[in-house]
């Protein structure tokens, strides 16, 4: 799984913007800008680092910018695999040069980017996670089935790539088939073949003997090729024999040069012997007059090295002398530092009497060196002294605090004594907050005797109206009673006359049931009741009345506010007293820090007691000038330790001027006639005898080293004058002699033999040249009638040729007859037309082939999609467009053939996508696409990045699709809008503002 937040963008430049840093961003994440604002920049820069920059042949804009900013920028992401990881991309090859930098320092390339994303590329990208308005002006353009195609299409790849794809197969098809249709390329072929195919057999009737013809044209041609390669085959013959006689004077030669070559023989004769043995001769000779001349110049040089040589004791006592003269300088430099030990040891002894005069303490030197002055010493000196000033000022800060916290426990008492006086007295308060708590039963008095008042006229009313109902409904009833016993008393009259007395007793009952009926008076009932409910209500407002009497003559609004007053000195009172426990509080602690500050100035006294006496300092002084007094004794102690060191170095000095003088002296008495006292004129003698002894030494080293080399030219020479006697005798013994005559004898032989072999050689290279084999050479060799050979072969030539143009005419008269039966070539051209045009048909078909493949391919892919996949995706669809609708549609369907859909409403009905409204349809493409990208693509939870796609929406539908982005989890949304009215439905902190002047980020 992918899953990915981007938390900080920086754009180096990228279009209009330049150095731009947005951090901080959050799961939902809205941009707010003007239009030219940088939103729709943002959006392609966030492309742009993860996919890479579109190139120069894309119709992508590149966004390059024009104040000369560096190109590119750069992404921090969360990844939960890897965790946080830099992505950088600037201007570089085709897609730019990008980075990417992982948290545990891992870099990376396009490589390592692919995999952080899972191998998504961009047009994947922006068709399932990328919104604009793109796709819904996509709706707003389609009509009838194009709309359910379109919606499909978005289903399955986010876009309506599928739907063009289908459409332009579709197209492609009919442009080369339709089986009814006359236009279509393979239509117009398949009719023009037909034609040629009637042309065709027209034509073949009229050649009955055309095959005839044919075949013995087949044949003729047939001979014509073997005779011409009977005639190749002579002259290749006969080239064979000319080249024979321009080579065979040399190939005999060459026989009999090889036969001379094998009588000579094989000797034992040393390469180029004859010339080697003369130059080692002439390289022997002069070795003899060398070797003289040098022995004579090596005696002259042992003589001269005679006459000159060195005082060997001066030159080995010479690294002694040497550092007895580099000891001068030294001398001369502890002279000087003892007169500045002398100087600088004055100067301790005033700077130990000043001290002396401030300290006025009765010490000595040795004394002092004792005192302990380390490092832990002079940080207790240093902690006590500060701690006895900060005591000191510690003090002062709390008898200032002590006055200040007193005098306002003082003003707190005060100020609650005040209230005190203006509080009322308890039994005084009781008695108002009776009066005032009579006043509330006052208003429900007055409020129940309303009511009971509006009862009364209530029912007053309803009792005149009932008496107006009754009288009429009465008359009524009286009216119809007497209508219907006129009707009973002429049944009864009817019955008895006609004896049937069932309608007498009928019509006597129906009588005085009329009769009971009319004397029963309801309306005295009714009445009753409303008299007595009436009553009831009367006494019950006079009641109420003389309640009200008893409460007229209280004042309750002064009793409110005096009761007011007393509630306000009473919070005063508390609040004082609180006041009053804390001030309490501080003052408390005042004291008891001037009980902790005595306890601590009494630790400091006893330890400033303690290392006074340590430091011999009396106790008078260590009160005031404690620190001041250790850091005097610490210089005293310091001077004296250097005074000790100057007066050790002192005597160091004088043992080094005495080591030295005595070792120059004992060389000048040793090695010089005049000594003198000057140590200066001592070694400026002492090195010139040094440098004419080490020019001897020089001059001998030069004259050896010229004998050595004569000795060793010498040497040199003698080596080499030996090993050439030794290789003039190798000489001799390889070519098996004793003399040097032999060996001159034996070497003209050789010569001879060389020179044969030279000129075989040369037969050779112009032999290597013939086009003829050994092979050959060897079966012409045995050949001697060769000119004879040649006229045979001529002879047979001839012959051959008058048979070959005797063919060849035979050949010209059946194409002749051919051409005839041809008509000109009518039937050949109508047979090549005839299968140029089948070839054609072929080709258009292999095209059409391929598009019906792809389509069939797309179709059975699409039909996978929809038995496979699409399901659990329109599943989810469906839950957001029931959200989105308020429940008003419900259910996707597929459609049982093509690749569109139908949607359910409530009510069951179903419609397809263009029988919906626009803003219907666009809810519908919002459900699909997100459903797309939280199912089928739900392991990459890559951000969702809208660009004002929901602005044809009212306010509920904007509200609504809101809320569905709110509720996706899984996915970071990047929301870019230039719309005010949508910044109420965000929080302010999830909001950054585009501002369209210096297009700066406000967050």
């Amino acid at each position: 799984m992918i899953d990915l937040k981007i938390q900080e963008i920086h754009i180096y430049g990228f279009g209009q913007l330049s150095n731009i840093v947005i951090n901080d961003l959050t799961d939902f994440q809205v941009f707010y800008g003007e239009n030219e604002a940088g939103k729709s920049t943002i959006m392609a820069f966030i492309h742009g680092i993860l996919f890479g920059f579109p190139t120069k042949q894309s119709s992508e804009l590149r966004y390059v910018p024009k104040n000369g900013s560096n190109y590119g920028g750069k992404l921090r992401i969360y990844f939960e695999e890897f965790g946080i990881a830099t992505i950088e991309r600037i201007r570089g090859k085709a897609s730019g040069d990008v980075t990417v930098t992982l948290e545990d320092g891992i870099t990376g390339d396009e490589e390592l980017l692919k995999q952080l994303l899972g191998n998504m590329d961009k047009g994947l990208f922006q068709a399932i996670f990328s919104f604009n308005l793109h796709g819904l002006q996509n709706i707003h353009q389609m009509k009838g089935d194009e709309l359910g195609k379109f919606l499909f299409s978005t289903g399955t790849l986010g876009t309506e790539r599928l739907a063009k794809t289908e459409a332009e197969l579709q197209k492609e098809l009919e442009a080369r088939f339709k089986p009814s249709g006359k236009k279509p390329v393979v239509n117009e072929k398949l009719k023009s073949l037909h034609e040629l195919s009637g042309e065709l057999k027209k034509a073949a009737v009229k050649i009955q003997g055309y095959e005839t013809l044919v075949s013995d044209k087949e044949r003729i041609c047939k001979e014509i090729e073997d005779v011409s390669n009977k005639l190749q085959e002579v002259k290749g013959e006969v080239e064979k024999l000319n080249e024979w006689q321009k080579i065979h004077s040399l190939v005999k030669e060459e026989r009999w040069i090889q036969a001379e070559i094998k009588l000579l023989g094989e000797y034992p004769f040393p390469a180029r012997g004859i010339e080697r043995i003369e130059k080692f001769n002439q390289l022997i000779y002069p070795y003899n007059a060398q070797i003289s001349s040098l022995l004579e110049r090596i005696a002259q040089l042992k003589k001269e090295m005679a006459s000159i040589q060195p005082e060997k004791q001066l030159l080995s006592d010479e690294s002694q002398i040497l550092a007895a003269l580099d000891q001068i300088p030294i001398y001369e430099q502890v002279t000087l530092e003892k007169q500045q030990c002398e100087v600088k040891l004055a100067d301790l002894e005033e700077r130990i009497s000043i001290i002396n005069e401030k300290l006025h303490l009765p010490l000595r030197e040795d004394e002092v060196l004792t005192i302990n002055t380390n490092i832990y010493m002079k940080n207790q000196v240093e902690h006590t002294s500060r701690n006895k000033q900060k005591l000191l000022e510690v003090k002062q800060d709390l008898e200032e605090k002590f006055r200040e916290e007193k005098n306002s426990l003082e003003e707190l008492e005060r100020k609650v004594s005040f209230a005190e006086t203006h509080l009322i007295p308890a039994h005084e308060r009781e008695r108002l907050e009776k009066l005032i708590s009579e006043e509330s039963e006052k208003r429900k008095v007055e409020y129940e005797l309303k009511a009971v008042q509006d009862k009364i006229e209530y029912f007053q009313h309803s009792r005149e109206q009932d008496k107006e109902t009754f009288a009429a409904i009465k008359k009524q009833k009286q009216n119809q009673s007497l209508a219907i016993g006129v009707l009973l008393l002429v049944l009864s009259l009817y019955g008895l006359y006609s004896k049937q007395w069932i309608l007498l007793v009928i019509g006597v009952l129906g009588t005085l049931l009329i009769g009971f009926f009319l004397s029963n008076n309801n309306s005295r009932k009714i009445d009753t009741k409303i008299n007595q409910a009436l009553s009831q209500l009367l006494e019950d407002e006079k009641r109420f009345i003389q309640l009200l009497e008893r409460y007229k003559n209280s004042n309750i609004p002064a009793l409110q506010e005096k009761l007011k007053q007393d509630n306000y000195w009473k919070e005063q009172q508390q609040l004082l007293k609180i006041k009053l426990e804390q001030q309490q509080t501080q003052y408390e602690k005042v004291i008891r820090k001037f009980e902790e500050w005595e306890i601590e100035a009494a630790e400091n006294q006893e330890m400033l007691v303690k290392l006074s006496s340590e430091l011999h300092i009396p106790e008078y002084i260590a009160q005031s000038f404690f620190l001041e007094a250790f850091q005097l004794i610490e210089q005293y102690k310091l001077i004296c330790r250097e005074k000790k060191n100057l007066l050790a170095r002192l005597e160091n000095i004088n043992l080094e001027q005495a080591a030295i003088t005595e070792r120059l002296t004992s060389y000048a008495k040793h090695y010089l006639a005049d000594q003198g006292n000057d140590f200066s004129k001592i070694g400026y003698l002492l090195r010139n005898k040094l440098r004419e002894e080490h020019g001897k030494v020089i001059k001998i080293q030069e004259k050896q080293g010229k004998l050595d080399e004569f000795d060793a030219d010498l040497n040199q020479m003698k080596l080499e004058q030996a090993h050439l006697i030794s290789e003039k005798k190798k000489l001799l013994e390889e070519a098996n002699v004793e003399e040097e005559e032999a060996f001159y004898e034996l070497g003209k032989e050789v010569e001879t033999k060389l020179k044969l072999i030279e000129r075989l050689e040369d037969i050779r290279k112009q032999v290597q040249y013939s086009f003829l084999k050994k092979d050959a050479m060897e079966k012409l060799l045995q050949i001697h009638n060769v000119e004879e050979l040649l006229i045979i072969y001529q002879d047979e030539i001839e012959t051959l040729s008058s048979r070959v143009m005797e063919l060849q005419e035979m050949l010209a008269a059946a194409n002749y007859q051919i051409q005839i039966l041809e008509e000109g070539g009518s039937y050949s051209e109508l047979l090549h037309h005839y299968k140029q045009q089948k070839f054609e048909l072929e080709e258009a078909a292999k095209e059409w082939s391929v598009y019906s493949l792809a389509q069939n391919i797309l179709s059975k892919t699409v039909e996978k999609y929809k038995n496979v996949h699409l399901p659990r995706m329109l599943a989810k669809a469906e839950e957001y467009l029931s959200f989105l609708t308020e429940e008003q549609y419900q259910r996707i369907h597929l459609q049982q053939s093509g690749t569109g859909f139908l949607i359910e409403r409530r009510d069951h009905t179903l419609f397809e996508a263009n029988e919906l409204s626009q803003a219907t349809t666009e809810q519908v493409y919002v459900s699909i696409r997100l459903a797309l990208a939280t199912t089928l693509y739900e392991k990459y939870r890559f951000p969702i990045i809208i660009d004002d796609s929901f602005v044809n929406f009212d306010g509920n539908r904007t509200k609504k699709v809101l809320e569905l982005l709110a509720k996706l989890q899984n996915n970071q949304i990047l929301f870019f809008t230039c719309h005010t009215h949508l910044l109420p439905y965000f929080h302010p902190e999830n909001v950054m503002y585009l501002h369209k002047d210096n297009v700066e980020v406000i967050s």
